[in-house]
């Protein structure tokens, strides 16, 4: 047996993560040892980010876990690493992150060579501002409980949504949880991105650019198609959702093989206020500038100047755009 060790980084020091090889293949303790991925960009600070490794670490030496933790320490990085985990024969990988870190950890397992990826489990313990996805399996924000729920190692296989798009070199695809928006959505993301370091709290920037930008109600001429109907004209946001998308898809069901597709056109100034309102209670399906489909593929022919994200990670912008879904592509571990 050959033993292969590589450095991982935690707060300012640096330990080794121990990767035994067996005939060329990776086994980790039998396989039984999690794989703990922590986001620290989804921090708004980095000695915040450092105490949620301790914190975490801490309680898990206590529940008696047998695991091995790395971070993520730039952009891309925890896609990146999620490819190589799965590619050396970790079959649980648990991600402390948002929606964001989610999209990059789903990314890097769908895009490696493991095999049977569908049965890799990602385990989630929120972190962050966005946590839409948790919040639809009703994992809160309680550490504890979260690692809890790991621990107990309730599976569901769950569907993956795709996008295929060419980005003005070659043909990609990206995968997405929870959903797709264009328009309205992924301009208010896009806006928060730029504005962040300004306000310094994530969170801010995202209230900001979401208040500036929906009294503006900037609209985009669009082509779609949805289930053989074409939908032409000026249209303020789409959202295509595996998931709840941020309550813009609030019937989607990320495990019975559809998309939930709202196409919401420009409302009136009260109408916005009204539409809020019915977005925070879940009835946004009920307002009149909203128009909801549900398929397996979506097809954005165009959308002009509009912005585009998958689980809050901005995409290219090249149409056409394909959306799609897979059937229980992969595999969650879920609450009680």
């Amino acid at each position: 047996m050959n033993d292969r060790s590589f450095n991982k980084k935690i707060g300012h020091h640096t330990e080794k993560l121990e990767i035994k090889v067996r005939n060329n293949k990776y086994n980790i303790h039998e396989r039984r040892t999690w794989k703990m991925g922590c986001n620290l960009q989804s921090q708004s600070r980095h000695t915040k980010g450092a105490e949620t490794v301790e914190r975490n670490k801490e309680y898990m030496d206590s529940k008696g876990v047998s695991y091995d933790y790395v971070q993520s320490e730039g952009f891309g990085s925890v896609e990146r690493l999620a490819g190589i985990l799965a590619n050396n024969g970790y079959r649980t990988i648990v991600v402390v992150g948002g929606d964001g870190a989610l999209n990059d950890a789903i990314n890097g397992i769908m895009s490696s060579n493991a095999e049977k990826k569908e049965e890799i489990a990602i385990g989630i313990i929120p972190n962050g501002i966005g946590n839409d996805f948790a919040r639809y399996w009703e994992l809160n924000l309680e550490y504890k409980q979260a690692v809890d729920w790991i621990i107990n190692n309730r599976r569901k296989k769950i569907d993956v949504g795709y996008c295929n798009f060419y980005d003005g070199e070659k043909h990609q695809r990206r995968y997405f949880l929870n959903a797709v928006n264009i328009g309205l959505g992924a301009r208010i993301v896009k806006i928060t991105d730029q504005t962040k370091r300004f306000w310094g709290v994530k969170f801010l920037s995202y209230l900001a650019a979401l208040f500036l930008l929906i009294f503006e109600r900037k609209l985009y001429r669009s082509h779609l198609k949805i289930n053989d109907e074409h939908i032409r004209g000026r249209i303020m946001t789409v959202c295509v959702g595996s998931a709840t998308g941020y309550g813009q898809t609030p019937s989607a069901v990320p495990y019975n093989g559809w998309l939930d597709v709202s196409v919401i056109y420009r409302p009136e100034f009260l109408q916005i206020l009204s539409g809020l309102w019915m977005l925070i209670q879940g009835r946004i399906l009920n307002h009149k500038v909203v128009k909801s489909y549900r398929t397996r593929k979506v097809k954005v022919l165009r959308a002009q100047n509009a912005a585009v994200d998958l689980d809050g990670r901005l995409l290219p912008r090249h149409f056409p755009i394909e959306i799609g879904i897979i059937p229980e592509a992969t595999t969650l571990i879920i609450p009680n």
